[in-house]
């Protein structure tokens, strides 16, 4: 297991010549009753391997690289009332609903882009049929899955019950876990884009997966990193070499390179606390041996491993 509050730079355990992260729980952390979050995936929508891709990216992977890399999810487990939380609905639903103690109570969507909501499938009849699940999403989004199919037949059969949120309006759940929605600039088509504070008992985090240019957001993310513990950012793409095959201008995803010039005058105590997230198949900081990898490390800066645990 992977306690951020016990480790300042492990990443990842070498075994046999592959990287593990270990994941999920132990009797320490469940007798102690102290909320946590747990990453269930750091993969851009298309996943990794991407589809078609031909790639040394893509084509080099083992057969465990494969299977270990998720599309970009985190859950809150709330141990003490049992109370799962899980934020994005992704295609690798399947696998990362395994990773929770127990079914979440609630899921947390943050736009309709695929990699974000497609996993709601599994929840309707031809999957697993579930219950009234509370899905947590803003009115724009709500719209979208009330009027379109398959998802209103989710909403029609009750295997889910939308609940509307509203930017800047936190939501208390079983007094241990505030959530608070934050509106974000992003490829919006279908529905609005947002990030969350999650706050625990002890600790704070921003999770903000997908965003256009920082210079658009009407936040400073310097001055949101003074008043959180964990801030797990968009990284979609790492440099502009990465992309040469198309116009920067239709996917304008903060750079990583950008981000960390971007915060380089900040104290190194606000960018420990950054975890890049929602890496393309393209980017180098998916492989924990890469260069891109040790010099964003070097830099003062972290990235997200699938089954990386952080106290609230």
């Amino acid at each position: 297991m992977i306690l951020r509050d016990k480790i300042t730079r492990l990443e990842a355990f070498l075994i046999g010549g592959f990287f593990y992260i270990i994941p999920l729980h132990t009797s320490a952390q469940q007798s102690n009753n102290t909320p946590y979050l747990i990453v269930l995936g750091t993969v851009q929508d298309g996943g990794s391997p991407h589809l078609d891709c031909s790639k040394n990216c893509c084509e080099a992977l083992t057969v465990f690289q494969k299977e270990a890399r998720k599309v970009t999810s985190i859950a809150v487990i709330e141990p003490k009332n049992n109370f799962n939380i899980l934020f994005e609905a992704t295609p690798d639903i399947i696998s990362q609903w395994k990773m929770l103690p127990s079914a979440p109570k609630a899921i947390f969507l943050t736009h309709a882009h695929m990699g974000h909501y497609a996993g709601l499938l599994q929840l309707g009849r031809e999957a697993l049929g579930a219950k009234n699940i509370p899905v947590h999403v803003m009115p724009r989004m709500a719209n979208f899955l009330k009027k379109n199919g398959p998802w209103s037949q989710l909403i029609s059969l009750a295997n889910i019950k939308l609940f509307p949120i509203v930017a800047n309006e936190s939501m208390n759940f079983k007094g241990e876990i505030i959530i608070t929605p934050l509106l974000v600039p992003h490829r919006d088509e279908f529905s609005e884009t947002v990030g969350y504070r999650i706050q625990g008992p002890n600790k704070t985090v921003l999770f903000i997966p997908d965003i256009d240019k920082w210079s658009k957001w009407s936040e400073n993310l310097k001055a949101i990193l003074e008043s959180v513990d964990y801030a797990f950012l968009d990284a979609t793409f790492f440099d502009s070499v990465e992309i040469n095959y198309r116009p920067l201008e239709k996917i304008p995803h903060p750079l990583v390179k950008e981000t960390i010039a971007y915060l380089d005058p900040v104290s190194q105590e606000l960018k420990n606390k950054v975890y890049f997230i929602h890496m393309n198949h393209t980017n180098p900081l998916l492989d924990p041996k890469s260069r891109a990898t040790q010099w964003v490390l070097s830099q003062g800066f972290h990235i997200a491993r699938k089954g990386q645990q952080f106290r609230l």
